[in-house]
């Protein structure tokens, strides 16, 4: 049944995708497509990169809190667009992409948070390029995912094994130390 669903859904979603990118710059097409693919490959470093700390429930916490504050003041403030759209404060586009650049960051380091950071800056750019937020939308959108992050994960800590050796007066002791 899963088969025969994908079957038919993939092209149905392709097809909208096309529809919908004829409209739009490939700038705005590039930040859309980076918005998600930012959350989910946070996600699925986690089962990568699997621990006892349960990273996959501090990535949900992290988005779901980030997308439910940011919907929240979009619909209690309702700031119009520099389109003339509503709900312009925050970019969704940008608090989704800044926690799921976060997520990367803080759980695995500067290796990795560097070039999320620069891709979900970038998110940021495209929403103000193509006129659907202004510049303190996308900082209020990075604050909420960079904040949502803060507050659930965890670093990533590998369990290490690693040997010692210390001379003593007249001798040498070998160990063996085991990270948690």
């Amino acid at each position: 049944m899963k088969n025969i669903s994908f079957k038919y859904l993939l092209p149905i979603l392709f097809w909208a995708w096309q529809l919908q990118a004829q409209t739009r710059s490939n700038v705005e097409i590039s930040g859309d497509i980076i918005q998600l693919s930012l959350p989910a490959l946070a996600l699925g470093s986690t089962f990568i990169y699997p621990s006892d700390d349960k990273p996959y429930w501090q990535f949900a916490k992290t988005y779901i809190l980030a997308n439910a504050v940011s919907f929240g003041l979009k619909v209690s403030i309702n700031e119009t667009r520099p389109n003339g759209g509503n709900y312009s404060f925050p970019s969704g586009h940008t608090t989704s992409a800044f926690a799921g650049a976060s997520f990367l960051y803080l759980r695995y380091g500067w290796k990795i948070g560097i070039p999320a950071y620069l891709l979900a800056s970038y998110v940021g750019y495209t929403r103000i390029y193509a006129r659907k937020h202004y510049w303190w939308d996308v900082a209020a959108g990075a604050t909420i995912g960079i904040g949502s992050a803060l507050l659930f994960v965890k670093p990533y800590q590998k369990h290490k094994i690693g040997f010692m050796l210390q001379k003593k007066a007249n001798y040498y002791t070998l160990g063996i130390a085991y990270r948690f």
